[in-house]
């Protein structure tokens, strides 16, 4: 038997493959981070949404009502919002609500006092701007 020893056969070497895995392994740790940012980009652009829906549901509320509502429910109710929107650093719909607080010349008003002005997200940590969330 005479066997014939073929030197062309098809296929990749260990070296290109090992480029190959190189290149992938350089172009995925390009992407990652931009990728990671993206999606905080995204959060934060939906908190700041969130935030003016609310702020704009309490002014149109105090608009009509001549008055400040009590609680985020008595948005919902009057049907100035659906529900209570999610912010989406924290992963919840908690929201720190600012109630009104009367000067010191002011007569307090147990009414007034207990009165949301405006709301704030109750995650902790920066924004990819350097500010806090909290003080949006």
């Amino acid at each position: 038997m005479n066997m014939k020893v073929k030197n062309n056969e098809k296929g990749f070497t260990l070296v290109e493959i090992t480029v190959v895995v190189v290149l992938i392994g350089i172009l995925v740790s390009i992407a990652l981070p931009i990728y990671r940012s993206a999606i905080i980009r995204a959060r934060e652009a939906v908190l700041k949404e969130n935030l003016f829906q609310i702020r704009d549901a309490i002014s149109k509320y105090l608009y009509d009502k001549k008055k400040y509502p009590t609680t985020m429910d008595d948005l919902i109710t009057a049907k100035y919002l659906r529900k209570v929107p999610i912010d989406p650093i924290a992963k919840t719909d908690e929201w720190e609500l600012v109630h009104f607080e009367p000067e010191e010349m002011e007569d307090f008003d147990p009414e007034i006092a207990e009165s949301v002005i405006d709301v704030k997200s109750t995650a902790q940590g920066l924004s990819l701007d350097g500010e806090s969330y909290s003080e949006w």
